[in-house]
């Protein structure tokens, strides 16, 4: 049973969609969120062996093993062969995908529940599509984070696009066309560039390992290259790795290339400027169900990608662009808290807050220190539950007053007193205050800037301006909760009824999970991938040292 959990986990949700699909449209809902349920439970059920297996112990104790030697449930099985490939069905978890596997499950359950609500948009259309496309979104979003094969990770990645594009094009609002479109293309952009990564890895690892190069690796039609897409191997095989360092792909040095080509193609779900445009339009339009899976996962794909690939694999990548990364990771902390300030729709602000809190995340992995990675980490896991609980506390809002003019507002908190206490923890969070979940991922990523400043000169510059970001953000978000939920009760929405027992359940856990995180982040985070980003650091520093001294001897 234990060799087959990852596949369980992975596929309740497309049995779930394919029961929905057989079964009346009455019974949608309910099999949708059954299938959650159990999905969920699934994902705690693997905790305890989880830390059973050493995580745990190895985040406070020394560092004995490497990376991708401490992975656990893992189900290896050769799933496609041909002359010159194999493709596995490779899936595994350690510390890096074991919390945002967890974040997937939550936060696809508390969507689903949040789906109920169908009369307010639109939903009533088509039930069952709904539902069908919902739970293989699911599947596609599990997938993606406990694949280590590269080309099983790559279908995984795009088995989710379909489905997204599908709930937000039928099931969006006004422009609902131009937002999935926008989402569609973007994304479909950065998997190209990703296609194109993942097809010269392979040949070039073949081409280390075998020493022909590829336009001699075939000889009377026989392939003599055996490439891998093995993530772990490739990240950790020193022969690849050294001829990672030093091939040449179109002129350049392979490894900042393919490293560029995965940042594009994480960058855009990230998002990062200028590659952000279509979130706005996407959270907007999309249903809040949708955008409550869009905020809490689909863009922690983007920092995952940068953990799992591009720095593992291409160290002296990240090493070559570290300066502009860093840049781009202020520049968005900077313009995104600027742009949601300047926002009166209610929804695009929280759009907008998103694109400035992700920016921690790129400004924290740039920098390539262990404290920067570990905040990069955590403030992927609380923005993945303050954000979605945003989002849903604009749609209760919405389903009562049919529009977003935050300057419409006001006195909220006197006429819903429940639903206003969960927006305050909610928006606290999303600023950063100590004692919240918001607070502890920003403070290690300026630490990790700061303590970055012996290896690059711009390190410090970049941690002051992004400080600034806090100052920004708080300004919006004390901005908004005193324009929404302060002052005097206005008449017109005096008789809004108060949160409802389904909405209270999904916004408790949301609430209590910021609360823990910010009181007790070792036992909540910490202690499940301060091993791994460990090994990854310690990874990375050998690699950089490795391909300078290397470098020097030529």
């Amino acid at each position: 049973m234990e060799n087959s959990l990852l596949t369980l986990l992975v596929f309740v949700p497309l049995i779930g969609a394919v029961v929905v699909a057989v079964m009346p449209k009455e019974l949608a809902r309910v099999v949708g969120l059954a299938a959650t349920i159990v999905t969920f439970a699934l994902s705690l059920y693997l905790i305890p062996p989880f830390l059973a297996g050493g995580e745990a112990s190895q985040a406070v104790e020394v560092f004995g093993s490497a990376y991708g030697e401490k992975l656990h449930f893992v189900e290896r099985l050769t799933w496609i062969t041909g002359g010159s490939f194999t493709i596995e069905y490779f899936l595994g978890v350690d510390g890096l995908n074991m919390p945002l596997l967890v974040l997937t499950t939550l936060v696809s359950m508390l969507a689903c529940l949040a789906s109920w609500n169908f009369n307010t948009w639109k939903v009533t259309k088509s039930i069952k599509g709904y539902f069908v496309l919902f739970l293989l979104l699911e599947t596609g979003m599990i997938g993606t984070f406990v694949a280590l094969d590269f080309f099983l990770f790559y279908i995984f990645w795009e088995v989710m696009l379909l489905p997204m594009y599908f709930l937000i094009g039928v099931w969006g609002g006004a422009r609902k066309e131009y937002a999935a479109i926008k989402f569609f293309l973007f994304t479909l952009a950065g998997s190209v560039l990703m296609l194109v990564a993942l097809v010269a890895m392979f040949f070039y690892s073949g081409e280390a390992v075998s020493g022909e190069p590829v336009a001699s690796a075939y000889r009377d039609g026989v392939t003599l290259t055996h490439g891998t897409f093995d993530l772990i191997e490739l990240a950790t095989n020193e022969t690849i790795q050294d001829y990672f360092g030093s091939a040449m792909f179109l002129g350049a040095r392979f490894a900042p290339v393919m490293f560029i080509f995965l940042f594009v193609g994480f960058a855009v779900k990230l998002p990062v400027v200028p590659l952000h445009t279509w979130l706005p339009d996407a959270h907007v339009e999309a249903p809040t169900p949708i955008s409550m899976i869009l905020a809490g996962v689909l863009l922690k794909m983007g920092g995952y990608g940068f953990l799992r690939m591009c720095y593992p694999i291409f160290p002296t990548g990240g090493e070559f662009w570290a300066f502009l990364l860093a840049v781009l990771g202020v520049v968005s902390i900077l313009y995104g808290a600027l742009c949601a300030m300047a926002q009166t729709d209610f929804k695009k602000l929280v759009a907008y807050s998103s694109v400035s809190h992700m920016g921690y995340v790129l400004l924290g992995i740039a920098v390539m220190t262990h404290t920067g990675f570990q905040g990069a980490m955590f403030q992927m896991i609380a923005h993945g539950i303050s954000s979605p609980m945003c989002f849903f506390l604009v749609g209760v809002i919405y389903d009562r007053a049919h529009h977003r003019e935050i300057n419409r507002f006001g006195g909220l908190w006197l006429t819903m007193p429940k639903y206003g206490t969960m927006a305050t923890i909610g928006f606290f969070a999303s600023l950063g205050l100590p004692g919240l979940c918001g607070f502890i991922g920003e403070v290690y990523v300026l630490l990790g800037t700061f303590e970055a400043r012996h290896t690059f000169a711009w390190a410090v510059p970049c941690a002051i301006l992004a400080a600034s970001g806090v100052i920004l953000t708080a300004g919006y978000v004390l901005w908004l909760i005193q324009r929404v939920y302060l002052g005097p009760e206005k008449p017109e929405y005096a008789g809004y009824p108060e949160a409802s027992g389904r909405e209270m359940a999904i916004l408790v856990p949301f609430a209590a999970f910021c609360l823990l995180l910010g009181i007790l982040p070792k036992h909540m985070l910490f202690d499940y991938v301060n091993g791994t980003l460990e090994q990854i650091v310690n990874s990375v520093l050998v690699a950089t040292q490795h391909a300078t001294t290397f470098a020097a001897g030529l």
